[in-house]
């Protein structure tokens, strides 16, 4: 990660094996349960891949920048681009500790703070929902219904 003051970074431990919690946010039909609901394809270095929130109407192009197996993914997303690491620990007892750190906001001020609690409350629902899935088998809908229709306009 660069040197960047502005980071938010948000961290779970996944009770399963690093290999596991690492092919979740590589293949799509994995994360569609914790994160978006469609994935054009799997992250592999280099390649842009396209993530859709079909609830929302809402997509993101997404350019893998670097991959290390079981250990980081790199990638860069949005508009305007900011980068997201997913960092990948094993611990002593086989479990996985990940940390996401998103960086490189062009924001400043109240801005900066609205994208800072966004994307921190964002990446905060997307380790709640994977610990869900990988360590229960359960889908629990967090993104889905964190902006219900009737409760708050998102997306387009």
């Amino acid at each position: 990660m660069a040197n960047n003051s502005n980071c938010v970074e948000a961290q779970m431990l996944i009770r399963k094996p690093v290999a596991d919690v690492f092919e979740a946010f590589i293949d799509p039909t994995i994360t569609r349960h914790f994160w978006f609901t469609k994935g054009s394809d799997k992250l592999l270095a280099g390649k842009t891949v396209i993530w859709e929130w079909e609830m929302y109407n809402v997509s993101a192009k997404v350019l893998v920048l670097d991959i290390l197996p079981n250990e980081k993914i790199a990638i860069e997303w949005g508009d305007p681009a900011t980068k997201v690491d997913f960092e990948f620990r094993t611990l002593s007892d086989g479990n996985t500790y990940v940390t996401i750190k998103n960086y490189g906001f062009d924001k400043t001020g109240d801005a900066l703070l609205d994208v800072i609690k966004d994307s921190t409350g964002g990446f905060t629902t997307v380790l709640d929902g994977l610990k869900a899935y990988l360590e229960h088998g359960i889908n629990l809908n967090l993104i889905a219904d964190k902006f219900p229709k009737e409760a708050i306009q998102h997306g387009n």
